[in-house]
């Protein structure tokens, strides 16, 4: 359903004055290799992450997963865990301080990169292999969002996320 601007739903929707921080950021090499922490990561147009091996998937919803810090606190709460790192939950990005789920059907900076929100990135059943059982269910909510890459640039380890 299409609101209209003058719709007072779709002012609180719009209304998104915090932003965010990079905290964490990691490539996956291959497919159930181990990730790669870094400090800062070239966004490609259209593409994906440099060195990720979901890169090269141009027109893909897919491009990029972000999961939010805080998010990573509750799913071990869930699970009965001390910590969950980012690593276990295989994103791409780990964000503070902004409600991801708020960027939907919005375009965004995070460093030099502008992205748009493409969906909710669900767990998998290998969550249960990684968290235990009731993995997926504890990330149920929790797995993050999708994004594609509008225009490619350098994201680094505390760079601001912000709405256009």
């Amino acid at each position: 359903m299409k609101l209209s601007a003058a719709s007072p739903l779709q002012k609180l929707l719009d209304t998104l004055p915090q932003q965010g921080t990079v905290c964490w950021i990691g490539i996956r090499p291959g497919r159930k290799k181990p990730l790669t922490i870094l400090e800062s990561i070239e966004a490609i147009t259209q593409k994906g992450l440099a060195g990720d091996h979901f890169s090269g998937s141009a027109g893909s919803k897919r491009q990029v997963t972000l999961i939010q810090q805080e998010h990573l606190e509750a799913v071990a709460s869930f699970m009965q865990l001390k910590t969950v790192s980012p690593e276990m939950l295989r994103r791409n990005l780990v964000i503070k301080g902004i409600n991801l789920l708020a960027l939907k059907d919005k375009t965004f900076w995070v460093g030099d990169a502008l992205l748009e929100y493409t969906g909710e990135c669900y767990p998998c059943s290998r969550m249960e292999e990684t968290l235990g059982s009731g993995g997926y269910n504890a990330m149920r909510g929790h797995g993050g969002i999708t994004v594609r890459i509008l225009k490619g640039g350098k994201i680094s380890v505390g760079d601001i996320v912000k709405v256009v």
